[in-house]
């Protein structure tokens, strides 16, 4: 596929996807929607990459959510429900993704794009940064099913119902983010954190995703007895030598 509406790149073991519209604020037009799927499924196919990032172009928004000019534009051709089906569907896929993600959350995500910035694993932000969760302003419903599993259930109704803007900082205190550095450091501790996960075992950090995910809704002795299970039945034992090698080498020296 050709890509126009972001830019894809690999640099080792790391994949990046810059959202670019920046001129609208990097709004989520279907076609781009198209094209963030297709490379996460590229990316998810390589066996050479180990963590995702995802951010936006410019510096004011990751994305202000959903291209609003497509959305009256087709309004009259596509019943909105299906739509809204169709966006859901990519952010759903997104969200049970295989492989770590992150997000670099370089301006405002606002609506779709709250939602989008939510299903990635870990958000790193800046100064710049402001989420909105903007759906029921607009008369949409949206964000129900992901957003109360990052945060928790009474701050992710506050966030839904009141439709209010969220900066940085109350961001990282309620675990919106998970770091803030300056919009200058951002990709380079997006960088500096891919690589930390991506040096570890690969099939171990994916399993603990699947893990997690799985457990979702589950009891706690259900969770235990589904790691039991993945550990024994899903993964091939690592030696402990090979395991804790860096360890044995540091008590060696």
């Amino acid at each position: 596929m050709n890509y126009e509406n972001i830019i894809f790149k690999k640099t080792n073991s790391i994949g990046i996807i810059t959202l670019n519209r920046a001129d609208i604020l990097n709004a989520l037009n279907i076609k781009l929607l198209e094209e963030l799927d297709n490379a996460i499924n590229n990316l998810e196919e390589d066996t050479n990459i180990n963590v995702i990032i995802i951010t936006g172009k410019g510096n004011k928004a990751f994305s202000s959510g959903a291209d609003i000019k497509e959305m009256i534009d087709l309004s009259s051709k596509i019943d909105p429900n299906s739509m809204d089906r169709l966006r859901q569907k990519y952010y759903l896929k997104l969200i049970q993704c295989s492989k770590p993600t992150i997000g670099l959350i370089n301006g405002l995500a606002y609506g779709g794009g709250a939602i989008l910035a939510t299903c990635l694993d870990i958000r790193i932000g800046c100064e710049k940064t402001k989420f909105k969760f903007s759906a029921s302003s607009h008369g949409k419903l949206h964000g129900t099913w992901c957003l109360s599993s990052q945060i928790g259930l009474p701050l992710a109704k506050e966030l839904l119902f009141s439709a209010r803007e969220v900066e940085s900082e109350e961001a990282h205190k309620i675990g919106l983010l998970n770091h803030i550095v300056s919009y200058s450091n951002l990709k380079n501790k997006g960088i500096e954190l891919a690589y930390q996960i991506s040096n570890n075992y690969p099939e171990i950090v994916q399993n603990m995703k699947k893990i997690m995910l799985g457990n979702i809704g589950k009891t706690l002795i259900n969770m235990y007895k589904h790691e039991i299970n993945i550990r024994e039945n899903c993964l091939d034992s690592i030696p402990i030598e090979e395991g804790f090698k860096t360890f044995l080498n540091k008590k060696n020296d």
